[in-house]
């Protein structure tokens, strides 16, 4: 099938990889234009562009996919879309003869929006999936495709689920098309009022509460990593700060309390960390300035004892 591949993120990836793998014809691929990315600002390849380079595919960057000429689509018979970040206007969608698709990383119709796999880990969902439906003018509310599910790690962070669901979404992707070839494809309308909205994260979400329960503590780690991030700063007794980003955690103890000795954000002789009800111990942090480490090296390092203790992260 000759398809155009429209895409910027990294979830895009392994599907593109998969289309060629797969035998289809691969007309273009279009993403957003590169931009500057880490502390230096340097422009680099967005993922998608980066992939479609390596495999040899014509590339076409746009700040807007609806002003495109019908000729940068090449003849495509229809369109996969994964992790674009434009909205497709009714001009692009009626222009293939096969419309175009879209693999999202939720079960439809549950977390339709910008931020999925994070919303549904700090929801505290156990189950994960993919959903490939067929795109129109309402926000990811088409028939689908096909859907795949798949359970949410204890301690899995959004990027490691990120990453799963996008080879999920690949394989699942593959199936279908060869399901809309063989005839055996039965899209299903959507029913909106099982409908939740999942949406965008912002620099101003990258916080964590010690005040909640540990288990919330917890997913809110495990859901914004690594961005924004559960940011929060670190006081020793030395009167020492320093900001950093929580990583991976587990619940330590669901029901201690807190107490004058102990209150939120404060560490024990064990260095769980007690929250408002429960404690969490730490796996892995990273020190603003540093790169991404264990716990215990930074407790090691800085000599983590009690009274010290998290306090919210300053700007």
């Amino acid at each position: 099938m000759r398809v155009v591949f429209l895409g910027t993120g990294e979830f895009g990836v392994p599907a593109l990889r998969a289309l060629r793998q797969a035998g289809h014809e691969l007309v273009a691929a279009i993403s957003q234009p590169d931009r500057p990315t880490g502390r230096g600002r340097e422009v680099r390849p967005t993922p998608l562009h980066a992939a479609a380079d390596e495999l040899g595919v014509r590339h076409i960057q746009t700040v807007d996919v609806n002003a495109l000429e019908s000729a940068a689509l090449g003849a495509a018979e229809m369109g996969v879309v994964a992790a674009f970040g434009q909205k497709i206007g009714s001009g692009l969608l009626g222009a293939l003869p096969r419309g175009l698709i879209n693999l999202h990383g939720s079960l439809l119709p549950k977390y339709r929006g910008a931020a999925p796999i994070q919303r549904a880990i700090l929801d505290g969902e156990e189950i994960a999936g993919v959903t490939i439906f067929r795109l129109n003018e309402r926000w990811d509310a088409g028939a689908i495709w096909a859907t795949r599910a798949t359970p949410i790690g204890a301690t899995e962070t959004a990027d490691e689920l990120h990453d799963r669901l996008a080879v999920l979404a690949a394989e699942l992707l593959i199936e279908a098309l060869a399901a809309l070839e063989g005839g055996t494809l039965r899209p299903v309308e959507q029913d909106a009022t099982h409908a939740t909205r999942a949406l965008k994260l912002t620099k101003a979400d990258g916080y964590v509460d010690w005040s909640q329960p540990a288990e919330r503590v917890v997913r809110r780690i495990h859901g914004l990593w690594s961005w924004p991030a559960a940011a929060c700063t670190f006081s020793s007794r030395s009167g020492k700060r320093e900001r950093v980003l929580l990583a991976r955690a587990t619940v330590a103890e669901a029901d201690a309390a807190p107490t004058d000795r102990r209150p939120p954000g404060s560490f024990g002789e064990d260095l769980t960390v007690q929250a408002g009800r429960g404690r969490v111990r730490l796996l892995e942090l990273r020190p603003a300035s540093g790169k991404l480490m264990l716990f215990a090296a930074f407790a090691h390092g800085r000599h983590v004892a009690p009274p010290d203790c998290f306090m919210p992260a300053e700007t």
